[in-house]
């Protein structure tokens, strides 16, 4: 009963009670699922099939069951990209210094003192 573009139906495990379409036979115990749930490796315990079948190749994409999915108008599962964030530049030294000290000040509205420590600073490193 289980073949290549079965639809089934998951039993078991975070994907429970959605659907899929059975991708690839693996081996006696398990198969290959995308669709309506992540790609993985599935027992074939934890499918109930249906009577509903597919025409899909062996190892099919996940673009190309999206589509006969949309086609059914069945929901398909599809990754959520993560925003890049961008890290802040890493402080070493005197300069971590500088800058947590110029924050500091920053904060209290003292911009005029910022400058005037760093004046003084480099004053001392030319000594």
């Amino acid at each position: 009963m289980i073949e290549i573009g079965r639809l089934c139906i998951k039993t078991a495990g975070r994907d429970a009670g959605q659907r899929c379409v059975v991708v690839d036979i693996i081996d006696d115990n398990y198969v290959l699922v995308d669709g309506g749930v992540r790609r993985k490796k599935c027992s074939i315990s934890h499918l109930e099939p249906l009577a509903e079948k597919i025409k899909l190749k062996k190892g099919a994409s996940h673009a190309e069951v999206a589509a006969e999915f949309k086609k059914l108008k069945l929901p398909v599962w599809e990754r959520k990209t993560k925003e890049k964030k961008e890290k802040p530049k890493r402080l070493r030294g005197k300069h971590k210094k500088e800058a947590m000290l110029a924050e500091r000040l920053e904060k209290k509205g003292k911009k005029k003192k910022v400058k005037k420590i760093k004046k003084k600073e480099a004053k001392e490193e030319k000594k």
